[in-house]
C-alpha cells in the first residue's frame, strides 16, 4: 500500500465531466479597469448645491472556452453640482467562471444573474474607496436587482424576436 501526497492539490478531475453533474465555480475575480477623475479640484469643493448623480451599468460576457467565461461588471458614476462636475468613478470588475454541463438556457440565467451578484460587492466596495480618496463624502452604491434586470433584458429579446418574425412574415413570398 503507498501513500500518495498531492500537498493540498485537489485530485484529478474525472475523466469523463458528464458524469460529475452540472457545476457553477467562481475561478477568478479580478478589476479590470479603474478610473476616478475630480476634474474641478480643489474648486469644486467650495461649491454649493445639491449633487447630481447619474449612474451607468453594463455587463459583458466572452466565452473563453467551452465551460470559462468572462463576465465583466462596468460601472460609471458621474457626480455633478451644478453644471460642474465634481467627479467620475469607472470601475470594471471582472470574473472568470466555470460553468459545467448545464443547458444553454441555465448558462444564460447564471450569467444574466448570479455571475453580477457575485460582481457587484466589488464593485461597490471599490467606488466607495475611490470617491472617498478623492476627497468626497462617503458614497455606497444601493444594492440592484440584478433577477429583475435580467427578467427585463429576456423581455426586450422577446420583443426584438416577435418584431422579427412579424417583419419576415409580412415579406413577399417569392413567385413560384
Amino acid at each position: 500500500m503507498s501513500d500518495e501526497t498531492t500537498n493540498g492539490a485537489a485530485a484529478p478531475a474525472p475523466q469523463d465531466a458528464a458524469a460529475a453533474g452540472p457545476a457553477f465555480s467562481v475561478e477568478k475575480i479580478y478589476v479590470k479597469d479603474v478610473s476616478f477623475e475630480a476634474p474641478g479640484a480643489p474648486g469644486i469643493f467650495n461649491e454649493q448645491g445639491q449633487p447630481d448623480l447619474q449612474l451607468n451599468l453594463n455587463q459583458r460576457v466572452q466565452r473563453l472556452n467551452e465551460a470559462l467565461f468572462e463576465v465583466v461588471l462596468g460601472v460609471t458614476l458621474t457626480c455633478k453640482i451644478g453644471e460642474k462636475t465634481a467627479y467620475v468613478a469607472e470601475v470594471q470588475q471582472a470574473g472568470v467562471f466555470a460553468l459545467v454541463n448545464l443547458p444553454p438556457q441555465g448558462i444564460d440565467v447564471l450569467l444574466g444573474t448570479q455571475c453580477p451578484n457575485i460582481l457587484f460587492p466589488y464593485v461597490r466596495q471599490l467606488v466607495s474607496e475611490l470617491i472617498q480618496a478623492g476627497g468626497f463624502p462617503p458614497f455606497l452604491l444601493q444594492p440592484i436587482n440584478f433577477d429583475a434586470l435580467y427578467a427585463e433584458t429576456l423581455r426586450q429579446r422577446q420583443q426584438q424576436a416577435g418584431g422579427e418574425a412579424g417583419l419576415a412574415s409580412a415579406e413577399p413570398a417569392g413567385n413560384a
